[in-house]
């Protein structure tokens, strides 16, 4: 769980379930497993997966207080330097996007520039309610997708270092 429990944004349970599986035998089994366990629980866990998602640029991003996952993703795509119209354009966004779906919207952030996720919003945003749920959590899959592989990689890294140093690897 301490390896893999903030895969999914405050979400740890995703984890817990697909864990059951193991051996997964690779980064893509291991991914599909925790899909698996998303797509099978009630609507209510995945809408609270998808909520559990903070605002781009938001209030918790100002205040320092998201995940150093969510906080790593919104500086790659340029959200930490945005200009006063593009946080005013994208905080407009994704307060009516909240308003109409119930639910923050999700971007694979790593996959964006500022510009292209202000453009999604705005796309976004005309979308059937039902249709956009799915596309929430068609970006989350891809969020944890690259998170696995930022673990493999940092497991990879590290055993190298413990290697040079002499120690045992993974």
């Amino acid at each position: 769980m301490a390896r893999f429990g903030g895969v999914f944004e405050a979400s740890p349970w995703i984890a817990r379930e697909a864990w059951e599986g193991r051996p997964f035998g690779s980064v893509e089994r291991l991914h599909a497993a925790m899909l698996w366990v998303v797509e099978h629980a009630p609507r209510s866990a995945r809408l609270e997966l998808i909520r559990a998602h903070p605002d781009l640029a938001g209030k918790a991003a100002i205040a320092g207080a998201l995940t150093p996952e969510s906080t790593r993703e919104q500086a790659a795509a340029g959200l930490a330097r945005l200009t006063p119209q593009q946080h005013e354009r994208l905080t407009g966004l994704t307060v009516a996007y909240r308003e109409r779906f119930g639910f923050p919207f999700v971007v694979c952030a790593r996959e964006h520039t500022a510009d292209s996720i202000i453009a999604a919003a705005a796309s976004r945003l005309e979308a059937d309610p039902a249709k956009e749920e799915q596309t929430a959590l068609a970006e989350i899959a891809k969020i944890a997708r690259l998170r696995l592989d930022d673990i493999v990689e940092e497991s990879r890294d590290d055993g190298r270092s413990r290697r040079r140093r002499g120690g045992s690897g993974p």
